[in-house]
């Protein structure tokens, strides 16, 4: 199934923005895929933004890995730039510190949103020489040029400047330096700022650090390049707000520098609005994940998140939230119907499969699989006791949770959601208790036992494993 061909004869394809179509998707080498995304500036802490770009390419990972695709998921850091360097003056930590500190709860929080292990995390400043390379290499073929603060990349040398997003420049883009009147052109970028008194590296055209737009151009040659293919990477993706002028500039470097195009396949996720609010730190509306992780399981927010497609902006609310949870839910209801069922095959259900297929339409995925769980409720409450039925719906969980990436917890843990680690110990010497009870037929000390936790709000289950018990909902 390497061609991208699943049951049905079903092809690959993504929504193509300067044609307005969709196109299938075909890799530049047979099975294989590369994938670079653009990853955060890692000098505070996961807001949804991120997570809303984790979610969509994690699906996008899932889609492939299971058309048996080779996939090559580089997503990188920025520990390098004038946000760090300003958060730096606040702390007494050095770069390192500072950076991995919110590496490492970058990480985490993507384990709470089960996102699958990328190949490779390249950090910017372990690429510095390949950076100094590049710029080496432009200013060799007078492609880029020197100003008194830095590096310029000369966009006169590029005719297809503008390709990616459909504009050249524009004043109300959010740039991370300022407009320098000496560029010989407003559309030139910096792709070196000298500076030797705060954080600098050593390069034979000056001392400085590199700009945003260069770090993803020199990471992508380095680790996921083969100069013997016309395009850099098949998939190159991020948010709306990097494909101009971060994109559109990492393209143009990369044509003029390598004579090579970046990406065949762009894809860029929509903004996250509060309210119908762009999320912004400056807005005082930019939600850290951290925050939500304190009432909801990231499993929720990964759910709430699929429910939109991953191009449109989504809105996100707490009354959103809430009843997306809901949904998940129910789903794990019916986990809990078929626990006891061991199965490792997969069943694919079939409309999942062609609304994933179909531009990664996840909303229209849920809807499949709100049906796929009513549908298992009736048949399971006419034949409670069909073991068939119910492998049959245990390999179906097997493929939702490959692919979409939920219902893959414990039934019963899911439901323990929100009880601290000093609840559940009591919990467990209560149940303990109990089993001694039972064991020794004192059944009046059980009984009191199972009254006392029902109050607490623990619903109790005995199974031919033992006793489990869950969060009343």
């Amino acid at each position: 199934m390497c061609s991208g061909i699943w049951k049905g004869g079903l092809i690959l394809q993504f929504y193509n923005h300067i044609i307005k179509a969709k196109i299938p998707f075909v890799p530049q080498v047979a099975g294989k895929v590369s994938i670079y995304v653009c990853g955060p500036t890692v000098y505070d802490y996961t807001h949804l933004g991120h997570c809303r770009s984790a979610v969509v390419f994690d699906i996008l990972h899932r889609v492939l890995k299971m058309s048996n695709y080779q996939v090559a998921m580089v997503k990188n850091f920025t520990d390098i730039d004038d946000k760090i360097i300003n958060k730096l003056q606040t702390t007494n930590q050095t770069l390192e510190q500072l950076t991995s500190y919110y590496i490492q709860k970058y990480q985490n929080d993507m384990k709470a949103l089960n996102i699958l292990p990328n190949t490779l995390e390249p950090k910017a400043t372990d690429n510095i020489p390949a950076m100094i390379t590049m710029i080496k290499k432009l200013l060799e073929n007078s492609q880029a040029y020197s100003l008194q603060d830095g590096i310029y990349f000369d966009t006169s040398n590029d005719k297809l400047y503008g390709a990616i997003s459909g504009k050249t420049t524009d004043e109300n883009d959010q740039q991370r330096v300022k407009h320098n009147k000496d560029k010989k052109d407003k559309k030139d970028f910096v792709l070196w700022k000298f500076d030797n008194n705060s954080i600098y590296y050593e390069a034979p055209f000056g001392a400085g650090r590199p700009g945003w737009h260069t770090e993803c151009s020199a990471m992508i040659d380095k680790h996921l390049s083969d100069k013997n293919l016309p395009y850099a990477v098949d998939i190159h993706g991020g948010g709306a707000d990097l494909k101009f002028p971060h994109h559109e500039n990492e393209a143009s470097q990369t044509r003029v520098c390598h004579g090579q195009e970046l990406s065949k396949y762009w894809i860029h996720n929509g903004f996250v609005n509060t309210d119908g609010i762009k999320m912004s730190k400056s807005l005082g509306n930019s939600f850290y994940f951290k925050d939500v992780l304190k009432k909801y399981q990231g499993e929720v927010v990964r759910f709430y998140m699929l429910g939109t497609n991953y191009a449109t902006d989504f809105n996100f609310s707490e009354n959103g939230l809430t009843s997306s949870k809901k949904r998940l839910d129910r789903l794990y209801r019916l986990k809990k119907l078929v626990y006891n069922i061991t199965s490792n095959d997969i069943e694919v259900i079939q409309d999942i499969q062609n609304s994933l297929h179909d531009d990664m339409n996840s909303s229209k995925a849920l809807v499949a699989l709100d049906i796929f769980v009513a549908q298992s409720f009736e048949k399971l409450q006419d034949k409670p006791k069909n073991n068939e039925l119910k492998l049959d719906i245990k390999r179906k969980f097997n493929y939702i949770e490959k692919i979409l990436g939920i219902g893959y917890q414990d039934p019963y843990r899911y439901f323990q959601f929100g009880i601290c680690e000093e609840q559940k110990r009591k919990i467990e010497k209560l149940i303990n208790t109990r089993d001694k009870a039972k064991i020794e037929k004192n059944y009046k000390i059980a009984d009191d036992v199972r009254d006392k936790l029902t109050k607490e709000g623990i619903n109790i289950l005995d199974t031919k494993d033992g006793t489990i018990w869950e969060k009343q909902v």
